[in-house]
């Protein structure tokens, strides 16, 4: 699943080629998770003002006429966008094609579990449900929303579940996905398995800067390609071919050599060095 550096990279390959771009046409194919909102029709017309991300969504400001307008785009557990020119005629796992005088952007989705849906406003519905609990930032520190060590203490202080299940819930901070979460508690010294009420606070605090590096880091790479991400140009991502602990189970650590262990925490897999993070 395509997660915060894997969408920010997207973000990153087309966001200022399509801002002020005009819609000249918009298509919609198989129903994807969630209905679009509005008929594909009212968006043709409308101009981009731009492109950001808020946790694993793309926001693409619109203006309407006079109105302002948001559309909502999410990759699911599948999904890639491709940004060109022009496109070729759309494939079957083609969902949504949104043609600019900048160029075109087409999700395509296979398990179609991808989003794109419209809104008036980001304080609006739907985008207040799917956005409003979505926690910090992690790669925005000191701004409205942004990552914040005292929070991020006090959040962890509140729960009881294992540290990595509390980094992917999202709730507390966005963004840190499976291989993400696994590397930031190999860079922390903590365990996986660690109750997230009972890590200290020197223990929080790297954690904090664990995940800024790692997915600042991720982002430099290009994200990670396990299987078929690739961004708007069709570039493959690198961090995973870094990876300290992730899918290295019986490896040598990198830093002492111990074999890398992996157990299961849910549905997920998860991989730690039994050395370096002995708590």
């Amino acid at each position: 699943m395509p997660e915060l550096p894997e969408v920010e990279v997207t973000r990153l390959s087309f966001a200022s080629r399509i801002a002020g771009g005009q819609v000249q046409s918009v298509r919609m194919g198989k129903a994807l998770r969630w209905p679009l909102g509005c008929n594909p029709q009212d968006l043709v017309g409308a101009r981009i003002l731009g492109v950001r991300r808020r946790g694993k969504y793309l926001l693409m400001d619109l203006m309407l006429g006079q109105k302002p307008g948001l559309l909502l785009l999410h990759l699911g557990m599948s999904g890639s966008l491709n940004f060109s020119a022009r496109l070729a005629p759309p494939g079957p796992h083609d969902h949504f094609d949104f043609v600019t005088s900048q160029g075109a952007l087409r999700l395509n989705d296979p398990r179609r579990f991808g989003a794109v849906v419209f809104s008036h406003s980001e304080a609006e519905q739907p985008a207040q449900k799917l956005l409003g609990n979505l926690g910090m930032e992690p790669l925005q520190v000191g701004t409205p929303g942004g990552f914040d060590l005292g929070l991020f203490k006090l959040g962890l202080k509140k729960r009881s579940a294992p540290i990595k299940q509390v980094l992917l819930a999202g709730d507390l901070v966005v963004g840190v996905g499976n291989i993400y979460a696994s590397e930031v508690c190999f860079y922390a010294g903590v365990r996986p398995t660690r109750r997230a009420k009972k890590v200290t606070q020197k223990e929080a605090e790297k954690l904090f800067a664990a995940i800024q590096q790692v997915l600042a880091r991720a982002v430099e790479r290009g994200g990670s390609t396990l299987r078929d991400f690739t961004d708007t140009n069709g570039q493959a991502g690198h961090f995973q071919l870094e990876a300290m602990v992730y899918a290295r189970d019986g490896a040598p650590c990198k830093r002492c050599d111990t074999p890398i262990k992996l157990l299961r925490q849910g549905q997920r897999s998860s991989f730690f060095c039994p050395i370096c993070q002995k708590n």
